[in-house]
């Protein structure tokens, strides 16, 4: 799901940088009023998990990669803006120290990765697990389904920053100057992957920490509820 360099055009990636800005800023402000300071580690925590876990790529055709991401979990267990602030140190890392992810996409992957993920699954959570005691089957579903669909979102999104790219950015024949691909191509290509088989490994992940949260360690699991 990394949008590497040269598959966005500079109005998309400027585009993205822009939006992203003062939803970092936010993040920032959030996290520093309601996090304390038992749950600043499990920040750091999340961010290597998601780091980790991003790391294992399978190519996809049309120039992008897929993979779980573990933001949903981060998201149930510290909050949507917490969550955002961790995905997005992974992803900075990935570009810049493992070519993993363009440097001028990090707006972008941070939009699909970051921010939208994150607070999709995160309420998705909410609105299935509401009123469910800590031990409850209900909360294991509901983060499994909230793993699921917020990739899948995630997914489409990007499949869909690529398809457009042909017709915002072309030459006077016709000839795409970015990614070639439309979203007849981009968006099966993204999605069919992440349907199939990301979304799965999403949901079992997310769906097992949370099980075995319940029986190690609920209070994780009720601070996050907090």
């Amino acid at each position: 799901m990394h949008i590497p360099d040269g598959y966005l055009g500079p109005t998309t990636c400027g585009f993205f940088y822009v939006v992203m800005t003062p939803i970092w800023a936010i993040a920032s402000k959030v996290v520093k009023k309601t996090l304390n300071a038992k749950q600043v580690p499990l920040l750091a925590i999340g961010a290597a998990f998601s780091f980790v876990i991003m790391m294992f790529n399978v190519p996809i055709p049309g120039g992008t990669t897929g993979h779980a991401i573990g933001g949903v979990l981060v998201a149930i267990l510290l909050g949507p803006w917490a969550a955002s602030i961790a995905i997005t140190v992974a992803l900075v890392v990935q570009a810049l120290l493992f070519g993993d992810g363009g440097i001028t996409a990090i707006g972008a992957n941070c939009f699909n990765m970051a921010f939208v993920l994150p607070f999709a699954g995160y309420y998705i959570y909410k609105i299935i697990s509401y009123n469910a005691p800590i031990d409850s089957n209900r909360r294991v579903i509901a983060a499994g389904i909230a793993g699921y669909v917020g990739i899948n979102i995630a997914a489409a999104l990007a499949g869909l920053e690529f398809g457009i790219q042909p017709l915002l950015h072309h030459t006077a024949n016709g000839q795409a100057l970015y990614c070639p691909y439309g979203l007849n191509v981009a968006l099966p290509a993204m999605l069919g992957e992440h349907i199939l088989v990301f979304g799965w490994v999403e949901a079992i992940v997310t769906a097992l920490v949370i099980k075995y949260l319940q029986k190690q360690a609920p209070e994780l699991i009720e601070e996050g509820r907090a």
